[in-house]
C-alpha cells in the first residue's frame, strides 16, 4: 500500500507524535522560552544523526531516489547552518549532551542502516511527515514562536515531504517486485510515531 496510507491505518500513533501539548503550546505561547530553547538544542543533535544517515542512505539507494536524498541532504546542511545561527542569537549551547529521546532517536536511524531502503526511505518519509504535519498543526505560532513555526512550514519543504512520499512508494513497489517484501512497513512508521511523541515530551 502506499505509505500515506500508514497515516490513516495508525491515526492514533500519529497523533501523539504531531499533536503534542508542547506543540499546543508553541502555538498559543505559554510553552517557557527555556523549554523551546532545549528542544532547539536537541533538534540540532538530531539533525546531524539525520543528516549522516541520509547520506548513508543516499549511497545505496536506487537511481530514482537519488535526486530527492541528495537535495535534502544539502538542505539539512543549510539548516544546520541556520540553527548555529538561532543559538548565537539565542545564547545556546549546541555542544550541550544529548538527551536520552534524542539518544534513540539517533539509535533508530543508525539502526535503519541494516534496513532495506525501501523500509529506510519509509522511515524517512515518517520522519519529515512528522515534522511538517506537527508544525502545521501549530500554525501560526504565537510571540516569539511565530517565525520558526512558518520556517518549518513553507511550501517548499512541503513539497520535499511529497517528492520523499512518491520516492518512498516508488521503492517499496521496486522491492516487492523483486522479493515479495511488503509495499509499506508499518512497524518502522510506528518506530518513528514513538520516537517523535518521546522528543516533545522531553523538552517538557
Amino acid at each position: 500500500m502506499p505509505v500515506a496510507d500508514l497515516l490513516a491505518a495508525h491515526a492514533d500513533a500519529w497523533a501523539r507524535a504531531t499533536r503534542a501539548p508542547f506543540l499546543d503550546a508553541v502555538r498559543d505561547g505559554s510553552l517557557p522560552p527555556a523549554a523551546f530553547d532545549t528542544w532547539l538544542v536537541q533538534d540540532a543533535h538530531f539533525l546531524g544523526d539525520l543528516l549522516r544517515f541520509q547520506a548513508r542512505l543516499l549511497a545505496r539507494a536506487p537511481r530514482s531516489a537519488q535526486a530527492v536524498l541528495a537535495d535534502g541532504c544539502v538542505a539539512l546542511v543549510g539548516e544546520l547552518d541556520w540553527f548555529s545561527r538561532v543559538a548565537a542569537e539565542r545564547d545556546l549551547d549546541l555542544a550541550a549532551p544529548q538527551l536520552p529521546a534524542t539518544i534513540a532517536y539517533g539509535d533508530l536511524l543508525y539502526r535503519l542502516d541494516a534496513a532495506d531502503v525501501a523500509t529506510a526511505l519509509t522511515a524517512l518519509w515518517a520522519v519529515e511527515r512528522a515534522y511538517l504535519d506537527a508544525w502545521s498543526a501549530a500554525r501560526p505560532g504565537a510571540g516569539q514562536y511565530r517565525p520558526f513555526v512558518a520556517h518549518w512550514t513553507t511550501p517548499g519543504f512541503a513539497g520535499y515531504v511529497a517528492a520523499l512520499e512518491a520516492a518512498a512508494d516508488g521503492s517499496a513497489v521496486d522491492g516487492a517486485a523483486v522479493d515479495g517484501a511488503a509495499p509499506a512497513d508499518a512497524a518502522v512508521f510506528l518506530e518513528v510515531a514513538e520516537a517523535e511523541a518521546a522528543f516533545w515530551e522531553m523538552a517538557r
